[in-house]
């Protein structure tokens, strides 16, 4: 995957004039081989939600956003080899997952390594590729370009069975159920 071909452009209000206030990439980087995600932007819900500071640069990646805020990212999901080695996986799956902030997401990983749950309501669009979403009971296959998936707080993984590294963009509003 070449992130550098995904381009960010982030548009401002100054005195009542609009204004490009960032165009270039993604404002932090996780990747490995062709599986990985870009950060966007991330915003607080309120007030604070135009505001134009791109807050992800001073901040650590983390697959959530903050309590009252949302996110904006894209990511890859990589071929998955057939027959793949179950132990390799949940090794990759665990460094992946702590390496963003994101251990305590990996409540149930029983039907794939990669199975995750974290408090926000997602809305995910594929752009590229072909992903197959799994759930604890069921899945949705074969999302093609165009497909959006809304991901209210579930326990899932995304699978790629195709030889072409899927991309999709996601949106990220931190929810909470309690």
């Amino acid at each position: 995957m070449d992130w550098s071909c995904l381009r960010r452009i982030v548009t401002d209000d100054r005195n009542g004039r609009s204004r490009v206030l960032i165009d270039g990439q993604a404002a932090k980087l996780v990747a490995i081989d062709e599986t990985g995600l870009a950060e966007i932007w991330q915003a607080a819900l309120g007030k604070e939600l135009l505001a134009d500071k791109d807050v992800l640069a001073d901040q650590n990646l983390k697959l959530e956003p903050p309590a009252d805020a949302l996110k904006v990212r894209w990511f890859t999901v990589a071929p998955e080899p057939p027959g793949a080695d179950r132990k390799a996986m949940e090794e990759a799956a665990a460094g992946a997952f702590a390496a963003i902030g994101a251990t305590h997401a990996r409540v149930d990983t029983t039907r794939h390594p990669m199975m995750h749950k974290t408090e926000t309501l997602d809305v995910i669009v594929c752009v590229k590729g072909s992903v197959d979403l799994l759930l604890d009971d069921g899945e949705a296959k074969s999302l093609k370009p165009g497909d959006v998936v809304i991901q209210r707080a579930t326990n899932h993984a995304w699978v790629n069975r195709g030889a072409e590294t899927a991309l999709l963009v996601a949106v990220l509003v931190h929810a909470s159920r309690t």
